[in-house]
């Protein structure tokens, strides 16, 4: 029997310019908070934060096209506080509000934005980019998603594309900004290895829960999806930004490198949430 996957690109999409957008917040107060000269490369993850996740939520409502026609059907979401729908609601409302607020303040420049707000967009950007993993977790018939590690896997691969974005942003409009950021290199250096180790203790559990884990797994590494796994996210995702950024941290500034380092790791990042959204098989009862 052919398994037709419920969710697609569209859906793949939505979930990795959430998590890109919360992790693009928090670059940014990091870069702010080591690097307070910089402010090109803190304005450029402000930008991105808010508008990255605007797009994925209206691509949500296309794929979602009951909401599309009928937009209050998404207001409904509100009244059922023990879904885990309306949690992402006033998640991504909260997010979103805070993280345009706070961009306002730095476009406009006469006030800086409140720690108190900074600290609320940091916070619910966490939520955001734990709460895609969350949304494919609570389905307990698919093996893949119904896993403890996939909303860690999810922040981590958040926080690596998100400052990836900003990063990638600095080098095209403010180069000599991003120039002597080593600690923020070695933060980024980090998380793609964090992301492999994650990556095989997930597949190894689900290869082992049920059938349909195995025949998942098998389906990522070695099936019809094994090009885009270990080619799109292992080697151009986190293998090759990896080597990249240990070259940096060696030899100092290159900048056509590092761009096709950070353009590596968006690609891999929303590959990680296509291939687990359409390679994810159910439990059949039988």
């Amino acid at each position: 029997m052919t398994f037709v996957p419920v969710w697609g690109g569209i859906i793949a999409c939505y979930l990795f310019l959430a998590g890109l957008g919360g992790g693009a917040f928090i670059t940014a107060s990091l870069v702010k908070r080591m690097h307070p000269e910089a402010t090109g490369v803190v304005r450029v993850g402000r930008v991105i934060a808010p508008i990255v996740v605007i797009v994925g939520l209206c691509l949500l409502m296309v794929d979602a096209r009951g909401g599309l026609y009928n937009p209050l059907r998404f207001v409904f979401l509100l009244t059922n506080p023990g879904s885990v729908m309306t949690w992402g609601v006033v998640i991504l409302a909260v997010f979103v509000l805070a993280a345009l607020i706070v961009l306002l303040m730095d476009l406009i420049g006469k006030n800086e934005a409140p720690a108190w707000l900074v600290w609320v967009g940091n916070v619910f950007g966490i939520l955001t980019a734990a709460y895609t993993g969350v949304l494919l977790g609570v389905v307990n018939t698919f093996p893949l998603w119904n896993n403890a590690l996939l909303p860690v896997l999810f922040i981590v691969s958040a926080l690596s594309t998100g400052m990836a974005a900003v990063m990638l942003g600095g080098l095209i409009t403010c180069p000599e900004q991003v120039k002597g950021m080593v600690d923020l290199t070695k933060v980024h250096l980090v998380l793609p290895a964090i992301e492999i180790v994650l990556f095989f203790f997930l597949l190894f559990i689900v290869a082992h829960v049920s059938t349909a884990g195995a025949a998942s797994v098998a389906a990522m590494v070695s099936g019809g999806y094994a090009l885009a796994f270990w080619v799109g996210i292992m080697a151009v995702g986190l293998v090759i930004p990896l080597v990249i950024e240990i070259r940096a941290l060696r030899s100092g500034d290159n900048r056509g490198l590092a761009i096709a380092g950070d353009v590596g790791v968006l690609i891999g990042g929303y590959l990680v949430r296509y291939i687990i959204i359409v390679a994810a098989l159910p439990v059949v009862l039988l």
